[in-house]
């Protein structure tokens, strides 16, 4: 499951209503809007509408705007924000989750370790969560709230969005158990707190069979929950929230060996962008059994690691995909699609600093994604709209390895010569196509912090960056190309792996 399996959770006492999240779902169930519909007014990815909407992501200034507007609120869901703001006790931790009762600040509780074991047999994933708590608040703790929440085609929203109407996590397939104590002492019994589609909360309660147990300050305990989602509902990867400060985090994903499964990691905070993971994921295989192991000692709060995967040794049952279809999978737009086609809507930036983050964490997502199915020797970029997106983000990865991050560029300048080289695009990988370009490039950009920029880019950087940056005014590089040529199939093309040639 997921952030595909995305588990928030928090625990009691003291909190308020996220009254922001609570309009916002008013104001939705008053236009009628779906959150795809929503998502798609607003111009803002649809995951990041739901978190907001579930409370488990603090809304921006910028997106309390947009909100307005695309709900004709009248003014509710700017005061509603300006009241979370105003009450909101600290101006760089995300909200907590919408809850009914008050929930644990993080100056009373500490997780001492958080461990998830993910394992899949035969279709199923199984989750198993230990942690191990401590109190270090006045009042007793008496349950602790977790979420499940899944998302098969995090590339494709509005794909999503249908799986979940027509097919909804039940309770059924989730099969939740909670224990407390160490070896799984103490059954906890549990009570549903909210009910969707495609996600559920539930407060694990300090009591069960054998009566109440709450943790008293100072006290620690283990507590321990597992469920199962199908993959039908599950997608390929993972992700651990810090909610709550955490001294050691720690996660295992156990596969069949004949998947042949590859794993990497993406670990993005409220400040940077995302990264791979500091230290490597480990691999043992034993028996049938391939098993991931990464951990991390002292994990910033509210950063949020993400572990990806695929099943390389699946059968497919017949002739290997084409390209295309390939990256349609791991969620690249495709040339029919009209977005395109269109401009892509620019930041306003610092105010939107917090969007343009999140734009460009999953940017690099979608980029760990392809880099596993395919080797790019020239280097790589993707541009926001290619991955459903209308924003003003791009992101170029160099031959040698650079990050290259761009809001609201614009080729203002051209130098040098030109010359033809064959460039493939994300967005139609079955063909490559010669397109002339200058060697050099001029590209006024903007920074996170709302500073305008020039930057110079030669060579192969410069038809790179030249290719994402023509994305996001609705240009593509066969409109490039000269009179007459045509793109080559992809079976021709002679230059995967290799470098430009200058």
């Amino acid at each position: 499951m997921t952030d595909r399996a995305r588990i928030t959770d928090a625990a009691e006492p003291g909190a308020e209503v996220n009254v922001f999240a609570v309009e916002l779902e008013r104001w939705r169930d008053v236009r009628g809007f779906s959150r795809a519909a929503l998502a798609k007014a607003m111009g803002y990815d649809r995951s990041y509408v739901s978190k907001v909407l579930s409370g488990t992501e603090r809304p921006s200034e910028a997106f309390a705007r947009h909100a307005e507007v695309a709900l004709r609120a009248g003014g509710a869901l700017r005061t509603a924000y300006r009241g979370f703001e105003t009450h909101r006790p600290g101006k760089s931790r995300p909200a907590p989750p919408v809850a009914d009762h008050p929930v644990a600040g993080t100056g009373s509780l500490v997780v001492d370790h958080d461990d998830a074991t993910l394992r899949y047999e035969d279709g199923v994933y199984r989750l198993t969560q230990r942690r191990r708590l401590v109190n270090q608040g006045a009042g007793p703790i008496t349950r602790y709230l977790i979420r499940i929440s899944v998302d098969r085609y995090p590339g494709d929203p509005e794909r999503s969005n249908r799986l979940y109407s027509e097919n909804p996590l039940t309770w059924d397939e989730i099969g939740l158990r909670a224990w407390h104590g160490r070896g799984r002492t103490n059954p906890m019994d549990w009570a549903a707190h909210h009910d969707r589609d495609a996600f559920k909360e539930v407060w694990l309660l300090f009591s069960g069979e054998h009566g109440h147990f709450p943790l008293y300050p100072g006290e620690s305990c283990w507590i321990e929950y597992e469920y199962t989602v199908s993959e039908a509902h599950w997608g390929n990867w993972f992700q651990r929230a810090v909610r709550l400060p955490t001294r050691t985090l720690s996660v295992c994903l156990d596969f069949p060996a004949d998947l042949s499964a590859a794993v990497w990691g993406l670990h993005t905070s409220m400040t940077a962008q995302a990264m791979p993971f500091a230290t490597a994921i480990g691999r043992d295989d034993t028996g049938d059994r391939h098993v991931f192991s990464w951990s991390c000692e002292d994990p910033p709060l509210h950063a949020r690691y993400r572990l990806e995967w695929d099943f390389r040794g699946r059968a497919t049952g017949g002739p290997p995909p084409a390209p295309s279809v390939v990256m349609a999978s791991l969620g690249v737009v495709q040339d029919t699609d009209p977005a395109l086609r269109r401009v892509a809507r620019r930041f306003d930036l610092p105010a939107e600093a917090e969007d343009a983050r999140r734009v460009v964490t999953e940017l690099n997502s979608a980029c760990e994604r392809v880099a596993q199915a395919h080797t790019f020797g020239k280097g790589m970029g993707i541009a926001a709209p290619q991955i459903g997106i209308d924003r003003a983000a791009a992101i170029v990865r160099t031959p040698d390895g650079e990050a290259i991050t761009l809001f609201n560029p614009a080729i203002i300048e051209q130098a040098g010569d030109f010359d033809e080289q064959y460039e493939g695009c994300l967005s139609f990988f079955d063909v490559r196509g010669q397109v002339p370009r200058a060697h050099v490039i001029h590209v006024e950009h903007t920074t996170i912090d709302g500073q305008t920029k020039i930057t110079m880019f030669d060579r192969g950087v410069a038809r790179l960056v030249a290719h994402e940056v023509d994305h996001l005014h609705g240009t593509l590089y066969v409109d490039r190309m000269r009179a007459g040529v045509e793109p080559i199939p992809v079976e021709q093309y002679r230059g995967t792996g290799s470098t430009w040639k200058y």
